[in-house]
């Protein structure tokens, strides 16, 4: 039984909130963090442990973490909800002009390896998508629609072929962010994607560091370890990017996105040390 007071109570709301309420509360409370596949250690989709780490542990997860979980609320909020496994659409490698979460033209094909939402209730449907640490604050029209404005940020989806294909306002120019078909996924497609993501030693989650928070006004900072670190802040009006040593990463988890109790191994690596 899905413990919907203590995910509500964890994203700092109560009572029968709407789907919005709970997309942005989510996203704004709960951080995006790779940190277990960092460390080497596979990821469970159960409904259990999602609460048990994201909940009552309060930590953070990356995309199936997060958006299984928001599934389990919204269902028990009585909506229903569908899956669907998406493509990053990321740049060439060694293109500096973008990373993984700034994406330029997409120019790699890249695994289904993000999970994406629909959230129908009352006859709307929603997209929604709690785990990408720089997209939509709160859900938007399933399908090709409008622009939608978010806190400064603009985002569309427009159709590409077969795929549906979400797009972020960089600037003066649309970036894709990703595509997928719009085909309902069963869980056992995403139980094996989320392996090989949080498993293959080619995984840019298993190989990388990425650890991401929201503020309540649509600012993103990102700690990114993916061709070099760095700390990054990121509002409408620009990004502003900070080198970083690898010795600062511990405080900075606990203090900037309230990840304590983690410290770095001899091998460079963080590994959770205690439970803050």
């Amino acid at each position: 039984m899905f413990d919907l007071d203590a995910y509500l109570e964890r994203i700092g709301l109560n009572g029968r909130p709407s789907i919005a309420q709970v997309h942005r509360a989510h996203l704004t409370s709960i951080p995006f963090e790779n940190l277990d596949p960092h460390q080497g250690l596979p990821v469970s989709l159960e409904v259990e442990d999602l609460e048990r780490k994201l909940v009552t542990e309060r930590r953070g997860g990356y995309c199936f973490e997060q958006n299984l979980l928001l599934k389990a609320a919204l269902e028990a909020l009585g909506a229903e909800v569908d899956m669907f496994l998406a493509r990053m659409r990321l740049p060439k490698p060694g293109d500096t002009r973008a990373s993984p979460f700034r994406p330029a033209k997409p120019s790699v094909v890249r695994p289904r390896s993000h999970l994406v939402l629909r959230v129908s209730e009352n006859g709307a449907s929603w997209h929604a998508d709690v785990g990408f640490a720089r997209g939509i604050l709160e859900p938007i029209p399933f399908g090709p629609g409008p622009t939608q404005e978010q806190s400064g940020w603009s985002f569309r989806v427009v159709e590409d072929g077969s795929e549906l294909v979400l797009q972020k306002l960089a600037g003066d120019e649309w970036v894709d962010v990703y595509g997928f078909l719009p085909q309902p996924v069963p869980l056992i497609d995403v139980e094996t994607s989320n392996w090989w993501t949080s498993t293959h030693p080619r995984s840019l989650f298993v190989t990388g560091l990425i650890v991401g928070v929201r503020g309540n006004d649509g600012t993103g900072t990102l700690l990114c370890d993916w061709s070099e670190l760095s700390l990054s802040e990121q509002t409408p009006a620009g990004t502003s990017v900070t080198p970083l040593q690898r010795e600062a990463i511990p405080e900075l988890l606990a203090t900037r996105f309230s990840l304590p109790g983690f410290a770095l191994a001899a091998d460079g690596r963080l590994v959770l040390t205690n439970a803050g």
